[in-house]
């Protein structure tokens, strides 16, 4: 564990980064300005050689506060981008989380670092609209290309069609579309 100590006192001393009770083991809040920095001192200086996964949360409509960071303004961030770092040798993890604006959703790629994040980043832009600067192929992964919008966003239309049951079953057959059946003349 004293490598994750040490990885841990580095971010905070060179990206002010803040303790975050919202990863698993344990995690920081940085400024999207230092991911990519933070991504290399990981790797090269404390041996973080694998980029699990990256993920994202949206806190729509409130935006996103907890006991240590209590909302300052109404303008709190709707997202973070969330990188989860392992290392191998030292069997140790470490969660980033980066807070990202919804008047400005972007970030900078950390693919030159970690390849994996290649395709990490492409799910987030599809689902979440979150872009990722110097990507260099940043398109849809998961929905048609001329989808509009991002569904995992919480202010997406879900658009769904409500499940049938026993107690609902006369209502929902009343307001669902029926295809219109052409019968022959002369037969019912």
């Amino acid at each position: 564990m004293i490598t994750l100590e040490k990885a841990i006192t580095a971010l905070q001393e060179r990206f002010q980064a803040q303790p975050c009770g919202l990863c698993g083991d344990f995690g920081l809040l940085i400024g999207r300005e230092h991911i990519l920095e933070a991504a290399r001192l990981l790797r090269d200086e404390f041996g973080f050689d694998l980029l699990a996964d990256i993920t994202a949360s949206d806190y729509w409509p409130e935006g996103y506060s907890d006991s240590l960071h209590p909302p300052e303004t109404p303008a709190s961030p709707r997202f973070h981008v969330i990188y989860n770092f392992n290392s191998l040798k030292h069997l140790t993890r470490l969660c980033l989380r980066v807070p990202v604006y919804e008047d400005d959703p972007q970030v900078h790629t950390v693919e030159g670092v970690y390849a994996s994040a290649n395709w990490y980043e492409r799910e987030i832009w599809d689902m979440f609209g979150i872009r990722f600067e110097g990507h260099s192929d940043l398109r849809r992964l998961l929905m048609p290309r001329d989808w509009e919008g991002h569904p995992l966003r919480k202010d997406f239309p879900l658009g769904y069609e409500e499940p049938q049951f026993t107690f609902n079953f006369d209502d929902i057959a009343r307001r669902k579309p029926h295809a219109k059946i052409e019968t022959e003349k002369g037969q019912g």
